[in-house]
């Protein structure tokens, strides 16, 4: 697939009507062609690093002033980005070589590439940011010390792992495996699964997002189109509403208790938690086609 020219940026309409979201602005990225995977914001400079698979480098943009800012060249097909603000580094998983790379995300100077992650995928950081989790291979999450930069383990799971959340108060992971149709509950602490939940009606369960507070767990499946809802404390299902198609990414708002689903069918869908616990479709804001 071509690239996409630009970063298109969407704005919550904070001080707008409730609902809204807004075309802001497109960044223009002339040059990068392929498709994109993930991005990671840092907090303390403001900057958003969009790991651009298909064009084997690491853009870089001011998040306030939507411009780009710089190219880290040099990644094989790099898929998840992680930030961990309080060493001031970046994380860089390369599905291609089987490599983390490491860049001081302020100078963007490499500070270590480490080996032996085959197909590394989603990268996330815990809360104190001394363990970098990433999810690799036919079945496994990789441990990385986050200070001494160096592999200090791994969980093996079932099948490749897409999208997880770590829980901030707690020791769990919870892991969407789709290959094994079903989400595994880790312990961190143990560096084992404690429990896997089936995923019957509802497959190909790519993005994941936590709401640690309510104790619920979102899940995006593409088979079919739906966000299902599951209880973190029995791992029973309590809701399921329909999205747009070839969702890639959600994101769980608890100040707003809205829920953002990207989807590859040239939407963000955004969901209002309602009274009842049931939620309701509040935008349906076109992207473009492929932007996942």
């Amino acid at each position: 697939m071509k690239a996409l020219a630009a970063l298109v940026c969407l704005l919550h309409g904070v001080g707008f009507a409730a609902e809204e979201l807004k075309f802001k602005a497109a960044v223009p990225l002339p040059g990068v062609e392929g498709r994109f995977d993930h991005f990671a914001l840092d907090t303390n400079t403001h900057r958003l690093f969009l790991a651009a698979l298909g064009n084997d480098t690491v853009e870089v943009f001011d998040a306030v002033a939507g411009r780009h800012v710089h190219t880290i060249s040099d990644q094989h097909k790099p898929t998840g980005v992680a930030v961990a603000p309080t060493r001031h580094r970046l994380f860089v998983a390369n599905g291609g070589d089987g490599t983390v790379k490491v860049y001081s995300a302020d100078t963007f100077k490499l500070l270590k590439s480490i080996g032996g992650l085959d197909d590394a995928d989603n990268v996330r950081c815990d809360a104190k940011a001394t363990t970098i989790y990433v999810g690799y291979g036919n079945g496994a999450l990789g441990l990385i010390d986050a200070e001494k930069l160096e592999t200090i383990g791994s969980i093996q799971l079932k099948g490749h792992p897409e999208s997880f959340q770590l829980e901030q108060k707690g020791n769990r992971i919870f892991v969407n495996v789709p290959e094994a149709r079903h989400i595994a509950v880790v312990d961190r602490e143990q560096r084992a699964v404690l429990i896997t939940w089936p995923m019957e009606k509802f497959r190909a369960n790519f993005p994941l997002a936590l709401d640690e507070v309510n104790h619920r767990l979102f899940v995006g499946c593409r088979q079919p189109a739906r966000v299902v809802v599951m209880d973190t404390a029995s791992g029973k299902v309590t809701a399921d509403f329909e999205i747009s198609g070839d969702t890639d990414d959600l994101f769980w708002d608890g100040a707003r208790q809205k829920i953002f689903v990207s989807c590859g069918a040239g939407f963000v869908d955004v969901f209002r938690a309602t009274p009842s616990r049931s939620f309701a479709r509040v935008t349906h804001a076109p992207t473009g086609p492929g932007a996942r």
